[in-house]
């Protein structure tokens, strides 16, 4: 197993990282700006940079111990598989190409997804989008809270799509 991938930041033309199971505690392709697809996950990361990674447009780092995870400038972001984590927070309005979100089992308190074309995420052939499994998220923040309660159901009970959460837990349902 690897635990340290140290070096990474010379191959500056890498377009496909997979560095899964691993023993990974932080990963940093800052310098790797060419990179259009990352798996990173079953390891131990508490930290990931994918800033600079504009091209990227497959994420997947699930099964690790990130709290926070920023994509806010990878706006070419297509699938984000990021499970069985801890992540508190995540501000998906940057990525209007994402059709496949996966977050569910973390810790989430507030997820926002409105990217001005969360329809293209209507769950048929590749798309996905599932919340469920955690348990502090009430309110998620949607383009149209309607369509998304019709069309996303892999949602705890708990959960429900608004177009505006104000962070109080007593937001009003929105269409």
């Amino acid at each position: 197993s690897i635990a340290d991938l140290t070096g990474i930041e010379a191959f500056t033309a890498l377009t496909y990282l997979n560095c899964a199971d691993n023993q990974l505690t932080s990963l940093d392709v800052s310098n790797n700006l060419a990179l259009n697809s990352i798996n990173c996950s079953n390891n131990q990361l508490t930290s990931i940079d994918v800033s600079a990674a504009t091209a990227l447009i497959n994420l997947q780092c699930y099964d690790n111990q990130l709290t926070s995870l920023n994509i806010n400038q990878n706006t070419a972001l297509i699938y984000l598989y990021c499970h069985y984590n801890q992540i508190i927070s995540l501000d998906l309005s940057q990525n209007p190409s994402l059709i496949a979100l996966n977050c569910q089992a973390n810790q989430l308190i507030s997820l926002d997804v409105r990217s001005g074309n969360n329809i293209i995420m209507d769950l048929s052939g590749w798309s996905i989008f599932r919340t469920n499994n955690n348990p502090n998220l009430s309110c998620i923040n949607v383009d149209n809270a309607a369509w998304s309660t019709t069309n996303w159901t892999m949602i705890d009970p708990q959960h429900y799509f608004s177009n505006n959460c104000s962070g109080t837990g007593i937001e009003e349902q929105t269409t």
